[in-house]
């Protein structure tokens, strides 16, 4: 298979009919680093929001289980990108997050903002870093398959364009990044848990090189330096040099939705967990 072809198979494809499958093709096969990576990222501007990092702070589960949590995470939302929303699997996912959610109240703004980051956040992302530029029906298939997401997951008044929905998430960030004490706890478990995959003597260099790669009205939401110029342009070439080197890569054959060998807390995966046992404990 040519570098190019997965990219000639989805521009064969339409955005909406086939929104599930052109995902899976791009978040799985073509940019499967960059996806996760910018997930990561989605999940993590939105503990910027007081009114999120409050109820995540109130559950204790980023500061006792960040990585249990962070390994869930990934786990349903894989589930739902490798099989769809209405596999059996997808099915049993969103169920689990919605059994979550349900035990707590959340504004369905909140909820329509997070939907908004997982749309967005890899979108852009990919847009500075990827090995190629997405193609419109990536994007697009992006918006169409987390909107019926989060249609299941009961959200109100998604936006129906594109371009509504990203006006909608600039405009919230604007709106509601301000600085709180629970937004510090909770950015600075999750930047512990990130720092915590590499040898400790590395781990300061990465926490630095984390701050740099967030932009100022995040910074200033958790109450995080602003790292030196020098030390952002150095992050943004080696993240956009990777992506260079990517495109020199072998085509990637298996789809990193159903496997992940970074998962740590099921040594067994993709065996050892059960979809109904993932998320924040019953009380």
């Amino acid at each position: 298979m040519g570098r190019y072809r997965r990219l000639e198979i989805i521009r064969s494809l339409d955005p909406v009919e086939d929104h599930w499958e052109i995902y899976r093709l791009s978040a799985s096969f073509e940019f499967p680093w960059d996806y996760r990576k910018a997930l990561e990222f989605a999940l993590f501007r939105t503990y910027a929001v007081p009114s999120i990092s409050a109820l995540l702070d109130r559950t204790r589960e980023f500061a006792q289980r960040p990585q249990r949590r962070y390994d869930d995470t990934l786990l349903l939302m894989g589930a739902l990108t490798e099989h769809g929303y209405d596999s059996a699997s997808g099915r049993a996912a969103l169920q689990r997050i919605n059994q979550m959610h349900g035990r707590y109240e959340i504004s369905n703004e909140d909820m329509l903002y997070v939907l908004s980051t997982f749309i967005y956040e890899p979108i852009r992302w990919l847009a500075r870093y990827g090995w190629r530029a997405l193609h419109e029906h990536e994007r697009l298939a992006a918006f169409h398959f987390y909107r019926e997401v989060g249609r299941r997951m009961g959200i109100k008044d998604i936006p129906t364009g594109y371009g509504k929905f990203e006006t909608f998430n600039r405009d919230y960030e604007r709106e509601h990044f301000h600085y709180r004490d629970t937004n510090q706890r909770v950015g600075t478990a999750t930047v512990d848990l990130f720092c915590s995959w590499y040898p400790a003597p590395g781990r300061p260099a990465v926490r630095r090189a984390l701050y740099a790669a967030m932009d100022e009205p995040l910074l200033r939401a958790f109450g995080f330096p602003r790292q030196p110029a020098w030390l952002e342009k150095a992050v943004e070439r080696g993240l956009a040099g990777r992506g260079r080197l990517v495109r020199h890569l072998p085509v990637r054959r298996h789809s990193r939705s159903a496997r992940d060998p970074g998962n740590r807390t099921y040594p067994g995966y993709p065996e050892g967990y059960r979809i109904t046992d993932l998320g924040v404990p019953p009380q």
